[in-house]
C-alpha cells in the first residue's frame, strides 16, 4: 500500500493508542492526524501469507492433502467451524504463535477489526482537534475514518451476522449492554459510514493537495470510488437470501437493498469509466493482477485492484513454502498439496461462452466432447488451470522423462502415483493450480523466489459482477439498468466475458428469459473470475446454497490416455472420463454463520450465540 507503514497493530492492543501522546498535539493537523490514521491501514488483514501455509478457500473449489487436519479449510470441510479461533492456516484467529511474529498477527481479523474500529471512532470524536488544517486535509481525515469504521463492521458481519455497531468509544469503566442488531441493521449502519466516506474523499490523492507529499504512492488510500463499491457490496450482501432470511426470514433477495446497492454500484463504475482511475487489465497481463516473478518486489494488481489485503513483507512471503503447496512431490519435494477440484474446474465452460452440463457426456450445443475435454475452453482454463500434457519443467539439465516434464495427470500418470508422491501428495483431483504461480514451479527451473502475491478483497471485475447481480435482483431483469449508469445486468457480465475473449457476443439468449435464469450464468462467471480469491465461500452462504449439491462435494476426475499432444495438450484424446466424489462436507444449517468464542457470548445476556452453537 503505497507510502504506508506496516508496523505490528497488535502491538497497542493492550493499551489505549492515545497512552503515549498528547491528544491535542496528535491531532491539531493533518501530518500527525494521518499518522494516527495510518494504523487503520496496517490492521487491514493479511489472508495469503500470513503463516508457512495458508488456506483462504473454504468453498469447494479446492481441496488439502488429506494426510494433515491443520488447513483451515480441511477443519471446514469436517464441520469444525470453531477452529476459526486459532487454527494457523486461516485469517480469522485470535492467538498463536510463529517464529515470523510480525506477519502472523497480520492474520486475526476478529480481533484487529475490533481494534481497528475502536482507533476509529477516537479519531471521530476528536476530529474537533483538527484545528491547524484545510476543509481538503479534514475531509479526508474523517473520509478515511468513516470508511474503516464500516469496512471492519463489514467485514466481520459477513461471517458471524448482524453484531452491535459501535460508533462510539466505550468506556472502559462500564458493563457491556449493546445488542446484537439483526445484519440488515448492522449493514444500515455501515452503510451510513461508507456514504460519509464517499461524501469525503477524493476520486485520486494524486489530484489533491494532500496527496502531493506521497504522489505516486496513493493507490490503495482509501478513495470516493473505493467507498461506493463497498457501500454498494455491503447493500448488495444485506440484500441476499442468506441476510434478508436472517432479518425477515424471507429466503429471497430484498428487493429495495438490491436496487440501493445497484444505485451505488452503478455510480462507482461511472465515475471509474470517467476518470480512468481504475482499468480492467487486458487479457495479455492476467497474471499480473495477482503476481508477479522477478519483479523487483513490485505489488502486483495493475489498475484493476482496489483494495487489497495487508502488504507487510511483501517482496519476500510469497516463497519456497507456499508456492511448493500447488505441485506434487514428484517435481516440487516439499509443501503441504492442495489442488483444484474437479467440479469446480468444470465451472469454466466452453470458448463460446456456454457451460459444461456433465463432464462425462457429450454436448452437441457447447461443443464439449468428454474425448476431447480440454479443447476450445473458456481462455480463463489454461490460465488459471494446469490439466494433462501442460508443460511444468522446462528439462534444462536434459534428464526429464516426458512424464515428468509434462503434467501426466491421467489415472496412474507420475503426478497421480502415490508411490512416487508419498504422505498423500499426489495430485488426487487431476488438476493443478497456475493462478497464482508460474506452471513450471518445480525443484530444477527457479520460480520459488521472488514472488509476490497479493490478494485483491475486490477488484474492478468484481463490482461489474456484484453490479449485474444488484441490478437483475432489484430493478427485475437482466435487461434493467440502475438510475444514472448505462450499462444493464448482462451488459455488465459481458463486459467481463469479454476480456479473455469469449466467441459469442455474450450470455447466451436461453439465461436471458429470466432472473432465475440469468443468475445460474452469474453464479458461474464468478466462480471463474474470481476463481480461488476466496469470494467463493462468502457467496455460498449469502446465496443459501452452501449445502445443496454440486456445492457440498468435492470431487476428483478420472481417465485414460488414449493420444496426448505436448505441444498443445488441448487436443489430447481421453477415454473413460469420470468423476469420483472425495468428500461430502459435514455441513448443516448452523455452518451458514461461524460461531462466537464462548468467552464473547458470555459476556452479558444481550449478545446471544449463533443459531447451532
Amino acid at each position: 500500500m503505497g507510502g504506508i507503514s506496516y508496523s505490528s497493530c497488535t502491538d497497542y492492543l493492550d493499551k489505549s493508542p492515545l497512552a503515549d501522546i498528547d491528544p491535542d498535539e496528535a491531532f491539531k493537523n493533518f501530518r500527525n492526524f494521518q499518522g494516527f490514521t495510518e494504523e487503520l491501514y496496517n490492521c487491514i488483514p493479511l489472508v495469503t501469507g500470513q503463516g508457512y501455509h495458508n488456506s483462504w478457500n473454504y468453498g469447494e473449489d479446492e481441496i488439502w492433502e488429506r494426510a494433515v487436519s491443520y488447513p483451515l479449510a480441511t477443519r471446514f470441510d469436517q464441520g469444525d467451524y470453531r477452529a476459526w479461533e486459532h487454527e494457523g492456516t486461516g485469517w480469522f484467529r485470535t492467538g498463536g504463535s510463529t517464529s515470523n511474529q510480525a506477519r502472523f498477527d497480520k492474520g486475526r481479523l476478529w480481533s484487529l477489526a475490533w481494534y481497528g474500529i475502536r482507533k476509529a471512532n477516537i479519531g471521530i470524536e476528536n476530529l474537533d482537534k483538527m484545528t491547524e488544517s484545510t476543509t481538503e486535509e479534514r475531509n479526508i481525515i474523517a473520509g478515511q475514518l468513516y470508511f474503516f469504521r464500516a469496512w471492519f463492521h463489514f467485514m466481520l458481519m459477513q461471517y458471524w451476522g448482524g453484531l452491535p455497531y459501535l460508533d462510539t468509544t466505550l468506556p472502559t469503566d462500564e458493563v457491556l449492554k449493546l445488542p446484537r442488531m439483526n445484519y440488515q441493521e448492522t449493514a444500515e449502519k455501515a452503510a451510513l459510514d461508507f456514504q460519509q466516506a464517499a461524501d469525503l474523499l477524493p476520486v485520486d490523492w494524486d489530484q489533491t493537495s494532500v496527496g502531493q507529499a506521497t504522489l505516486g504512492n496513493n493507490s490503495f488510500r482509501i478513495n470516493k470510488i473505493m467507498s461506493l463499491a463497498y457501500l454498494g457490496k455491503n447493500l448488495l450482501w444485506a440484500g441476499s437470501p442468506l441476510m434478508n432470511e436472517e432479518s425477515t426470514g424471507n429466503i429471497s433477495y430484498n428487493q429495495e437493498l438490491c436496487k440501493r446497492a445497484a444505485d451505488a454500484l452503478g455510480q462507482a463504475l461511472k465515475l471509474t469509466e470517467s476518470t480512468g482511475r481504475y482499468v480492467l487489465a487486458d487479457f495479455s497481463q492476467y497474471s499480473s493482477i495477482f503476481y508477479l516473478y522477478n519483479q523487483s518486489g513490485r505489488i502486483p494488481g495493475l489498475k484493476e485492484a482496489i483494495f487489497v489485503e495487508n502488504l507487510a513483507e511483501s517482496a519476500g512471503r510469497w516463497r519456497w513454502n507456499q508456492v511448493n503447496d500447488y505441485r506434487p512431490t514428484v517435481i516440487n519435494s516439499s509443501g503441504v498439496k492442495v489442488y483444484p477440484t474437479s467440479n469446480y474446474v468444470t465451472y469454466y465452460g466452453m470458448k463460446n461462452g456456454l457451460p459444461i452440463q456433465d463432464i462425462e457426456k457429450k454436448d452437441p450445443e457447447s461443443g464439449y466432447d468428454p474425448e476431447f475435454p480440454w479443447k476450445d475452453r473458456d481462455p480463463r482454463f489454461y490460465h488459471d488451470i494446469i490439466f494433462d500434457g501442460v508443460m511444468c519443467c522446462l528439462n534444462s539439465r536434459g534428464n526429464l522423462s516426458e512424464e515428468i516434464q509434462y503434467a501426466s495427470l491421467y489415472t496412474g500418470g507420475d503426478y497421480r502415483d502415490p508411490v512416487l508422491n508419498p504422505n498423500d501428495k499426489a495430485v488426487f483431483t487431476g488438476y493443478m493450480n497456475s493462478k497464482f504461480t508460474s506452471k513450471l514451479m518445480n525443484d530444477w527451473d527457479g520460480y520459488k523466489e521472488n514472488n509476490v502475491l497479493v490478494l485483491s478483497f475486490m477488484r474492478l471485475s468484481d463490482v461489474y459482477l456484484m453490479y449485474a447481480e444488484a441490478v437483475a435482483n432489484g430493478y427485475g431483469t437482466p435487461q434493467s439498468k440502475s438510475n444514472g449508469y448505462e450499462l444493464s445486468a448482462v451488459d455488465a457480465i459481458n463486459k467481463v466475458r469479454k476480456r479473455p475473449g469469449l466467441d459469442v457476443g455474450g450470455v447466451a439468449d436461453k439465461f436471458l428469459g429470466s432472473t432465475e435464469d440469468f443468475m445460474s450464468e452469474l453464479r458461474r462467471e464468478r466462480a471463474v473470475e474470481l476463481a480461488f480469491e476466496g469470494h467463493r465461500f462468502v457467496d455460498l452462504r449469502r446465496w443459501k446454497l452452501l449445502l445443496d449439491r454440486p456445492y457440498i462435494v468435492k470431487k476428483s476426475v478420472d481417465f485414460d490416455r488414449v493420444k496426448v499432444d505436448y505441444k498443445n495438450p488441448e487436443n489430447s484424446q481421453v477415454a473413460n472420463l469420470r468423476e469420483t466424489v472425495l468428500i461430502e462436507r459435514q455441513l448443516s444449517e448452523r455452518h451458514y454463520w461461524f460461531p462466537f468464542r464462548v468467552n464473547d457470548v458470555s459476556m452479558y445476556k444481550e449478545f446471544q450465540q449463533n443459531p447451532g452453537w
